[in-house]
This record gives structure tokens, C-alpha cells and sequence, in this order.
């Protein structure tokens, strides 16, 4: 559920909003002369790999061996 707000109205009742979030799991979408300014999401707690996935589109030769040069230079 998203719920969509003017900047002035988030301004004057952020609080409110804030607990709303937290509460409904909502999203507070601020917008700004009728457009979407930004988007105040409840935080998710994520593991390292949760952030990640998805972030890798391609990757080649992921069980070539790495030559000793090229080691030295990833340090």
C-alpha cells in the first residue's frame, strides 16, 4: 500500500506519517506540485546477500584461475 501526500501536508504531520509507516508497512510517496518528489519506505533489515542479489548481471570466467599478478593487484 502507498499512500500519497503533498510536501506540505508530510511537512506539518511527519510524525504521523513516520508512525503510519511503521505501523502499515506502507509507503509515503511526497509529492511536489502533483509529482512524485520521494518515497519514505519502511526500513527493511536486509543480510549482505538480501542487498546484493540481483546486482550481478554478468560475470565471465568465474572459475578461471587468477594469475599471481593479478592477485597482487586486487589487494
Amino acid at each position: 500500500m502507498k499512500i500519497e501526500i503533498f510536501k506540505s501536508r508530510f511537512k506539518a504531520q511527519a510524525l504521523e506519517f513516520f508512525r503510519e509507516i511503521e505501523t502499515t508497512k506502507a509507503s509515503v510517496i511526497i509529492t511536489d506540485h502533483g509529482r512524485p518528489a520521494l518515497e519514505a519506505p519502511r526500513f527493511r533489515d536486509r543480510t549482505p546477500l538480501e542487498t546484493l542479489k540481483g546486482s550481478v548481471i554478468r560475470y565471465e570466467g568465474a572459475t578461471r584461475p587468477v594469475a599471481d599478478d593479478e592477485w597482487e593487484n586486487s589487494r
